[in-house]
């Protein structure tokens, strides 16, 4: 075994037999490259990636190829998941070089970690082509490989760079519609999404979307985001035996998945199907939301209440194997209900995956339309079908499963209890609050140490190591201020104020207004960059600016809401290029421009009121009160009657006892 077998990432103890001399990312293996005047091989990826697997199988394991890789290079395996930080460093030089990135990522570098060369997926022959030119190149021409490094080196610091802008321009109706407008060009509205294959979920696109759709009364993107909901639910991106999505779909329209599954796609889908009910109401969502849910509480639960980070793609070696069947595996199960379930679900006898000759499940007709055509009462199809689907679930569960990555991650716990919390507000479910609190109490039990610094990765044997990014802060302190909420418990709020007071304390940089991805106090890298583009996650910078935009309100705290102006400034000229990728700065955008609403709910049916607010959409609002507090909304607000106070900009009306009065002093609630 090498240097990975004491690890704690599933993924690097997947590497831990191979013949390759493998290290993981410290001291040890730094320090010998230096000695050793060694080029350092660093491979980057995750335990649920395909390409990784079908890498490590062709050369990893391969001792011809490990024995190259350890007679010229001192090879560092990371686990992107746990070390984002690297990752982000290497991703930057391999886009730079090659104009594209992915997983694997394999990136050579000086024994100082500067890159010189690097890549995503080769072919064991390519692989071994390359090592040997590169062992080459360093041994005859180090005086050219150092100038790469620098050039390459200078690129990273420069690439994505953020500058102070100083100009206080008011935001508009009309800079939204200028971020719209040519992101719209690029809608399906066939299949919805993107019109481009592969086809991601994208959940905070389609939140903001949703958004601006109801608050600038925009039809055609209210049409896209509708369509975008009902094909994702529908498509076979989406497990409709096992509830909750793949990463994404490799066609362009939602058909064969990538098969993994993670839970930073499933969190944010459930806060995006549970406010889109609350939206308009299809209870397709709802089920959605129920399902994807009850996904999660069967296989990505700890005992302890934290969430693992995903499952594998593959099982037995085989991509899909676990999720997909023939027909006749099918009948084998159903019996005589095959033929119903097989018209339900679009099951070809050759299979609707041409590739493989076996099926993924998805659905094509409205249950009416569908009951309509074969004769029989919806509701008998809709009963019968959740029969069927118990059946399979059942029968499946004796498969040979997927690998779990059991890491559990601060940043992708916080994004689930967000979800958990979105869910109770838009259903009313206690078991949803319970499994949210219970979440909560363990993540501030186990990865927050006393001075509010956190630890990324949950370990049982060791004790907060303090490694952590803006992300995992940023994620669980938008959590917390969702979970308080729900709750109106202020000591969740205090904590996500406590949790950003310490970001700003050590991640932020005057000099651009931005915070970085990394703490001043923690290890320092090549460079030290900053997260500012939406992607599958939320940028850590713009959950960062929504925090501070709701923290303000809620504490009256001039001095955050002046930073999450800044931060929006900064970033604002870059939105209108390319929409989708500043989705999470428009929603603070937005908000700006729309106002938002601080409903206080004092007195002891509170509960209930907040309850009867929710059930309306009102997606710029923040909700606050209960029966005591501390906040400054909440001065003297504490009577003996229940009363609802609905402010907007730093002044409230007369307050009112019933919510449908309170909705009444709502600009466009309806």
């Amino acid at each position: 075994m090498n240097k990975l077998s004491n690890s704690t990432s599933p993924y690097l103890l997947q590497h831990a037999n191979n013949p390759v001399n493998w290290f993981p990312w410290g001291a040890e293996a730094l320090q010998k490259a230096k000695d050793e005047n060694k080029l350092i091989l660093v491979s980057i990826g995750y335990s649920a990636c395909h390409w990784c697997h079908v890498m490590e199988h062709e050369s990893f394991e391969d001792e011809q190829v490990a024995e190259i890789m350890n007679d010229h290079f001192v090879c560092i395996k990371i686990d992107r998941e746990e070390r984002p930080d690297i990752d982000q460093i290497y991703m930057s030089a391999v886009q730079l070089m090659t104009g594209r990135g992915g997983w694997p990522l394999n990136c050579i570098c000086l024994p100082d970690q500067r890159p010189i060369y690097g890549g995503t997926y080769f072919p064991k022959t390519d692989w071994m082509g390359l090592l040997f030119n590169l062992a080459n190149f360093w041994e005859q021409k180090p005086q050219e490989a150092e100038e790469y490094a620098v050039k390459l080196t200078e690129g990273i610091h420069q690439y994505e760079n953020i500058s102070f802008v100083n100009e206080h321009m008011e935001n508009t109706p009309a800079d939204l519609q200028a971020i719209v407008k040519p992101w719209s060009k690029y809608f399906d509205f066939k299949e919805g999404g993107m019109d481009r294959a592969p086809k991601f979920p994208m959940p905070n696109n389609w939140q903001f979307l949703m958004r601006y759709a109801h608050l600038m009364k925009d039809e055609e993107t209210n049409v896209i985001v509708r369509l975008t909901l009902e094909k994702l639910a529908k498509g076979g991106i989406y497990d409709h035996i096992g509830g909750g999505f793949a990463r994404y779909s490799v066609d362009g329209h939602w058909h064969v998945p990538h098969f993994e599954k993670m839970l930073y796609d499933n969190a944010q889908l459930i806060s995006l199907y549970s406010e889109a009910y609350t939206w308009c109401g299809d209870k397709l969502y709802k089920n959605i939301v129920d399902e994807t849910i009850a996904f999660i509480k069967r296989e990505l639960t700890s005992p302890e209440g934290g969430f693992y980070s995903a499952l594998d793609a593959d099982s037995e070696g085989v991509e899909g194997k676990f999720y997909t069947f023939t027909l006749p595996e099918i009948e084998e199960i159903l019996g005589d209900d095959a033929g119903l379930f097989a018209i339900y679900y679009n099951v070809t006898a050759d299979g609707n995956w041409a590739e493989e000759h076996t099926n993924i499940f998805f659905r094509n007709d409205e249950d009416e339309l569908l009951a309509h055509k074969l004769g029989i009462p919806v509701d008998a199809l809709v009963d019968k079908i959740a029969q069927l689907r118990v059946k399979m679930l059942q029968a499946r569960s004796s498969r040979v499963r997927p690998g779990l990555d059991y890491k559990i991650l601060t940043s992708w716990n916080g994004l689930m209890l967000k979800g958990l919390c979105d869910a109770y507000r838009a259903f009313n479910e206690p078991a949803y609050l319970e499994m949210a609190l219970k979440n909560a109490h363990f993540i501030k039990n186990n990865l927050i140490s006393d001075n509010k610094q956190i630890s990324r990765v949950y370990n049982k044997l060791n004790a907060n190591d303090g490694i952590a990014f803006l992300d995992d802060y940023a994620m669980l302190a938008d959590a917390f201020i969702a979970l308080y909420e729900v709750t109106f418990d202020e000591n969740w709020l205090q904590l996500a104020k406590a949790l950003t007071e310490y970001a700003l304390d050590y991640f932020y940089d005057n000099a651009t207004g931005m915070l970085f991805y990394t703490p001043d106090n923690g290890e320092q890298l090549i460079a030290r960059k900053f997260e500012v583009m939406d992607n599958v996650i939320p940028a850590s910078n713009s959950v960062m600016a929504r925090n501070l935009k709701k923290l303000s309100l809620f504490f009256d705290n001039t001095e955050y809401e002046a930073l999450a102006a800044q931060l929006l400034r900064n970033i604002k000229k870059l939105m209108a290029k390319y929409g989708s990728a500043y989705s999470n700065w428009a929603m603070l955008m937005l908000d700006d421009i729309m106002s938002t609403y601080e409903i206080a709910i004092t007195g002891h049916d509170a509960e209930i009121k907040r309850i009867e607010i929710e059930k309306k959409y009102i997606p710029n609002k923040i909700i606050l009160g209960g029966t005591k507090g501390s906040l400054p909304l909440l001065h003297d607000k504490f009577t003996a009657q229940t009363q609802i106070y609905v402010c907007v900009n730093k002044t409230c009306q007369l307050p009112v006892t019933e919510a449908e009065a309170a909705f009444q002093q709502i600009k466009g609630w309806d």
